[in-house]
């Protein structure tokens, strides 16, 4: 089901639709009823639309305006994200952009906070939000804002990956709500967004590079060529001997994405039905190594 879905590009762009609802739900229902500030450029959206209520005495109801203003601001990022990352990726993260607007803005803001007490709030809004954005991620697309900028960064082998450059940005950001509002408004809303950061990451499988060894009596020349050509990743295999049986086995290292895990899985089965997988997370990787997007 997962292998169907992240390799069908229709599938992936309905999953990324529903990762927006999820983030804007989560969003709605548990921060916004705590007047609690999001991070990114939501987060400065949000900052001007309380600006606008409380010194322009402007009223938008239960609709958050901030959706709107999203939208809007997110205009440049998109022509930065056609230049940089592409005409597909861009397509897609207008796709994204637009949804995860409309949801915020249609979704009502309850009048009473559903959980009234803030930390509980900022955990699973925090992990809600996490999970959402890194749906939308991992299905190669993006919600435009702060994403944008650290695809864009991943994809030139900076250090920071989307989550860590979003926590640098969001320090400025809660400073000013440090300086404007209650500091428990500031802290509050630091705790929310180390929450979706930290889920973001780990969802985000791009950002998840990893070691696999594959022990398989099958053709290694032909599972060999697979992972060049259709993964464009390395691969290096030997011959070793199982202790127990003495036969021998051919051993074939890759590094490559958590991402692109599941059609190497599928790729080994198919070639060798019987073959021994086994995969190292989080390993370091240096030197010639692309990431890879989408």
């Amino acid at each position: 089901m997962l292998y169907n879905t992240l390799h069908n590009r229709w599938l992936r762009l309905v999953a990324a639709v529903a990762g927006e609802f999820i983030a804007a739900a989560a969003m709605n229902l548990f921060i916004v009823p705590l007047h609690l500030y999001s991070g990114g450029v939501m987060g400065v959206c949000q900052l001007i639309r309380t600006l606008l209520q409380d010194y322009a005495g402007l009223s938008f109801g239960a609709h958050d305006i901030a959706g709107i203003l999203y939208f809007l601001v997110n205009i440049p990022i998109l022509i930065l994200a056609y230049l940089n990352l592409g005409r597909g990726l861009a397509a897609r993260t207008i796709i994204c952009t637009l949804s995860y607007s409309f949801f915020y803005s249609i979704i009502p803001v309850p009048s009473a906070p559903i959980l009234e007490d803030y930390l509980t709030a900022c955990l699973l809004g925090g992990i809600l939000t996490g999970i959402g954005s890194g749906i939308v991620l991992t299905c190669g697309c993006s919600g435009g804002g702060l994403d944008v900028v650290g695809l864009c960064l991943s994809k030139r082998g900076s250090g920071f990956t989307v989550g860590k450059f979003s926590l640098t940005f969001n320090i400025f950001l809660y400073t000013a709500c440090l300086i404007l509002f209650d500091p428990a408004v500031a802290i509050y809303s630091v705790i929310y967004n180390f929450f979706t950061v930290m889920v973001l990451d780990r969802m985000h499988q791009q950002n998840v590079n990893v070691q696999a060894l594959i022990f398989t009596h099958g053709d290694e020349h032909k599972l060999g060529q697979y992972v060049m050509e259709k993964l464009g990743r390395g691969v290096t295999y030997w011959s070793g001997t199982g202790a127990y049986t003495g036969e021998g086995v051919h051993v074939l290292c890759v590094c490559l994405s958590k991402y692109e895990i599941e059609e190497m899985l599928h790729a080994v089965h198919t070639i060798d039905p019987n073959a021994f997988f086994t995969v190292q997370e989080g390993v370091r990787v240096y030197g010639n190594f692309r990431r890879k997007l989408d």
